[in-house]
């Protein structure tokens, strides 16, 4: 199944970058356009997802945008890879649970092209180096079409997550590529496109 795959070299804004999702949900469901995945860094930008809370806000000067992703409140900044995607489960399995895996595996095996043995956890969504998250996962499904996708800590600056809970945990316990001692990231935007274009046509 065809998936059109964009890579966005400049920092796309949040807000911008849901609004193109949502209206990508609208055509993929009327059969106007392709499915998606999207690379993309943000701007520096703090989110709250459906189960967030105002005490996971520990610096009050910080503006949270509100979204309908699942999850908590997380911090997006430059450094940090998102991949959006745009998956109908229609002309797939409608099983969530796997469609989630198939995200884990394909952060996993990415990670372990640069020598990082990583790992999901049924309690805590995301993955995880040890006891320590590198990426973070947040779907939303609208009519068995998920969308949202995951963040991956390449290079980014960690200090920004001592101001809010990141995802409900100690924000200590985050950490990222370059905080493992990775310090060549090469064709990582193409990684990511053939990792994660082989195994989302598995579902």
């Amino acid at each position: 199944m065809s998936i059109e795959v964009k890579i966005s070299r400049k920092r796309v804004p949040y807000r911008r970058a849901i609004s193109v999702l949502e209206e990508r949900v609208e055509n993929v469901k009327k059969g106007l356009k392709k499915e998606l995945i999207w690379i993309l860094e943000h701007p520096i930008t703090f989110t709250g997802g459906i189960s967030s809370k105002e005490s996971e806000v520990l610096d009050k000067k910080i503006k949270i945008v509100k979204t309908k992703r699942g999850g908590k409140i997380t911090l997006h900044n430059p450094g940090q890879k998102i991949i959006y995607l745009v998956i109908d489960l229609n002309k797939r399995k409608k099983d969530i649970r796997r469609f989630i895996k198939i995200l884990e595996d394909s952060i996993i095996e990415l990670l372990k092209m640069y020598n990082i043995n990583a790992h999901a956890d049924r309690k805590n969504i995301g993955i995880w180096v040890k006891n320590k998250k590198i990426a973070a996962i947040g779907i939303r499904i609208k009519k068995w079409i998920a969308y949202h996708g995951c963040s991956i800590n390449i290079n980014n600056n960690l200090n920004y997550y001592k101001k809010i809970v990141p995802c409900g945990l100690d924000n200590k316990l985050i950490t990222s590529m370059k905080d493992l001692g990775v310090t060549k990231i090469n064709n990582l935007d193409k990684k990511i496109k053939k990792i994660f274009t082989r195994n989302l046509s598995k579902i």
